[in-house]
């Protein structure tokens, strides 16, 4: 295990996060949020590695998740809005919304233990998808797409906080130009993720701790979203994701033993 165990006294109703934590959530908020804004997407996949250690629960760790991913994306769709195209985007949309309610319903039910090491796998597998195979892989814009790539995003997104990869190929393949395809990814991530939130608010995952974590991480946000806009001028944007996969496979296997 890459952190203690976190566990809520039965005496005290409501606590904070331990203050140890605190600094090591602020890294990964700012680190997700940078991955965020140069790639587009990658926020659930990076924090996710660490989180489901750092909070009471994976439940909450993903509630967490979304809240702060909300916040890049909110701040990426306001740049873009213009570039906006719905009608590529809804079916999708709709498709992930319908999905990820059961995907949730499900993380309310299963085990803590079982669900890490299901995130530990989906890392690994996602990792070398993304290292040796997205590249070849060109999407067709078709509805049956949409609601292909949106039932897998639905089923990632709701157990593990990670939508993105499905959804990422499908925008990129429909996208004309980069601006019309980071428009689209994020208000997809901003639309699903508060939808979710209410979904996990519904299974008890909105907790006090997932509060505190949004109001230690929220300024990690901003500065890695930040930091993310300036870089994207400079960095390779395939040197990133190269670090950032072999990352996801290491995190992975740890989390599967």
């Amino acid at each position: 295990m890459l952190f203690p165990p976190f566990h809520h006294p039965a005496a005290i109703p409501t606590l904070s996060l331990p203050q140890s934590y605190v600094f090591i959530l602020f890294i990964m908020s700012l680190g997700a949020a940078f991955v965020q804004r140069v790639s587009g997407f990658g926020f659930g996949i990076f924090i996710m590695t660490v989180l489901p250690y750092l909070m009471p629960s994976y439940g909450e760790a993903t509630t967490l998740s979304g809240l702060l991913a909300s916040v890049t994306s909110v701040i990426i769709v306001i740049r873009h809005y213009r570039h906006l195209q719905w009608r590529k985007l809804l079916p999708i949309l709709l498709t992930f919304v319908i999905v990820s309610y059961f995907a949730v319903q499900f993380v309310s039910i299963a085990g803590d233990g079982v669900l890490k090491k299901l995130l530990g796998g989906i890392l690994v597998a996602a990792s070398l998808w993304f290292l040796f195979l997205a590249q070849r892989v060109h999407l067709p814009t078709s509805l049956s797409t949409q609601l292909g790539m949106g039932t897998l995003s639905g089923i990632m997104g709701g157990l593990f906080g990670m939508q993105g990869p499905p959804a990422v190929l499908y925008f990129i393949s429909s996208a004309k130009k980069k601006e019309e395809y980071m428009a689209m990814a994020q208000m997809y991530f901003l639309i699903g993720n508060i939808i979710m939130t209410a979904y996990r608010a519904r299974c008890g995952y909105l907790t006090p701790a997932v509060i505190d974590g949004w109001c230690y991480g929220i300024a990690a946000v901003l500065i890695g979203t930040y930091l993310g806009s300036l870089v994207f001028r400079y960095i390779s944007t395939d040197v990133l994701r190269k670090i950032i996969y072999t990352y996801m496979a290491i995190s992975g296997i740890i989390a599967m033993l």
